[in-house]
């Protein structure tokens, strides 16, 4: 099978990380999968946060779960990257480019050997007080809105599920 193909059939989501941050290159390397995923009118809009430090991972990862309605609960499995990708609202395609930016990180970290989950409520998150105050402390212009986070990581087995069953009629050939 063509490699494109088999990275895109056996990227899975992985919820549960081992304490071990992923190398730069393998960072490099997802980040760049980001950065060329396909944007409207070629205006490469979105912007990609990379957060390493755990302080950092950890105040993202609470501002998650506030929206989530439970300060205590831990949405990021434990990863010690997280990627947060916005969106420009302002630009008629802003998130969703932004979204092809979430899927080109997924698929780029697989191709690399580094486990990886897409985790929502990045919009409300970052329209919270605190969520503003990073915002405006990463130079993020107000215009932006989350649009979902990646973590990354090494994953521990408990944390790998198979692919579910693809729904039939998910493709309508017409």
């Amino acid at each position: 099978m063509n490699e494109a193909l088999n990275n895109l059939l056996t990227r899975r989501s992985c919820r549960a990380y081992r304490d071990e941050q992923i190398k730069t290159e393998e960072l490099d390397a997802i980040l760049q999968a980001g950065v060329y995923a396909p944007t409207g009118m070629g205006k490469q809009s979105p912007l990609i946060v990379a957060v390493q430090s755990p302080d950092k991972v950890g105040e993202v990862e609470r501002l998650n779960a506030a929206v989530l309605g439970n300060p205590d609960a831990h949405p990021f499995y434990g990863a010690p990257t997280v990627l947060v990708v916005f969106g420009d609202a302002e630009s008629p395609l802003g998130v969703s480019d932004a979204n092809l930016v979430l899927g080109n990180l997924l698929n780029g970290a697989n191709a690399v050997g580094v486990d990886s989950c897409y985790i929502w409520r990045a919009k409300e998150a970052f329209e919270s007080e605190a969520g503003k105050a990073l915002k405006k402390a990463w130079n993020i212009p107000d215009s932006y809105v989350g649009c979902g986070y990646v973590i990354l990581g090494y994953g521990k087995p408990e944390g790998k599920r198979e692919a579910a069953p693809r729904k039939e009629n998910y493709v309508l050939k017409i």
